[in-house]
């Protein structure tokens, strides 16, 4: 049993992680979930397993908490202290219900999931949020099918039903107890909180004929497709919190608009994530690997979209996710 810990210290040991399995688990699993998502919008109609809808009510009692904490009166220049009740709330409570609802998953992955899934809303000291939160999050998600939770069957409820309702709820925490973002770059970044929907959304939108990336800056575009495509609903957020010109407030995005197909924008959202995201030690020092994402170098570093060396019996099912349904093209090696 892998002790449950940070184990990136400083900048050195960021060679260990990127050679380690769990970067190789978590990037297959972003992969994975991309290609279930291609040209598949949120409005398609799913059929959801009695996990995946089980999982939606544990998010969805999150959303009531939020609903019980209401923002302190006073006003506050750095984030509303009341998200500190709520996170409190989140810590107390979430270990019972997981416990109950994956009452198959052993006691040290039950923690270490509800340590992600806590982890994934928000910092209580400094009331930010950000892309290592929604890391957080993926790592959840992650694990669920690692512990067999989840099955590939699950891959596009995945993505659609279960991250697409984290984003509403995030959002409406940053409204609501007015989160900072956590390490934001302003302009130059792609965006002050999130990253992984604009890669999973812009798998929903490849060769879509009727949108062509240069429309997506388009504010009556954005309103009229924002519920459809996840991509568009980022847009829509980024409009609604951000004032003044998009192409001044938003200049990667705005960059991003000009690429000819949203093929080629997947591909390089991949690339940039794993740069500015999984390559970044002020995000990974806060990551805890344990038995999930075990530390341990690969035997074998795989390529970019190869399924990892795979040792036991549950890591099996991510190289069967890498390999998405037959009817999906593989969109990352084009």
């Amino acid at each position: 049993m892998e002790e449950f810990k940070t184990r990136v210290k400083n900048e050195s040991d960021m060679e260990a992680w990127e050679s380690s399995e769990a970067y190789d688990d978590y990037i297959g699993f972003i992969i994975a979930m991309n290609k279930a998502v291609y040209a598949i919008p949120m409005n398609k109609t799913l059929t959801l397993s009695n996990e995946i809808s089980q999982l939606l009510n544990v998010v969805n009692t999150i959303d009531d908490w939020i609903t019980e904490v209401e923002p302190l009166k006073e006003s506050c220049r750095f984030g509303n202290k009341a998200f500190s009740t709520f996170y409190n709330l989140l810590k107390t409570r979430l270990p019972e219900i997981l416990s109950k609802e994956l009452s198959s998953v052993n006691q040290q992955n039950i923690i270490e999931l509800t340590t992600y899934i806590v982890d994934s809303f928000g910092n209580p000291t400094r009331i930010d949020y950000g892309t290592g939160h929604e890391m957080s999050f993926c790592m959840f998600l992650c694990g669920l099918y690692k512990v067999e939770i989840l099955k590939q069957s699950d891959s596009k409820a995945t993505v659609n039903v279960l991250f697409s309702r984290y984003l509403e709820i995030v959002r409406r925490l940053q409204l609501r107890y007015q989160m900072e973002p956590a390490g934001s770059h302003g302009a130059w970044s792609l965006d002050d909180y999130q990253f992984v929907p604009f890669i999973w959304g812009s798998a929903q939108l490849i060769e879509n004929p009727d949108f062509n990336p240069n429309l997506f800056v388009d504010e009556k575009c954005v309103q009229q497709f924002k519920s459809k495509y996840m991509f568009l609903g980022c847009i829509d957020f980024i409009m609604q919190v951000k004032k003044g010109l998009f192409h001044e407030h938003s200049n990667q995005l705005w960059n991003i608009s000009g690429v000819q197909s949203w093929n080629k924008i997947n591909e390089g959202l991949i690339k940039m994530y794993k740069k500015e995201v999984l390559g970044k030690f002020p995000i990974i020092q806060h990551v805890p690997f344990g038995n999930l994402f075990n530390f341990k170098q690969c035997i074998k570093k795989q390529t970019f979209a190869t399924p990892s060396v795979m040792k036991t019996p549950t890591l099996s099912l991510l190289e069967k996710l890498k390999k998405s349904d037959q009817s999906v093209p593989n969109i990352v090696n084009k």
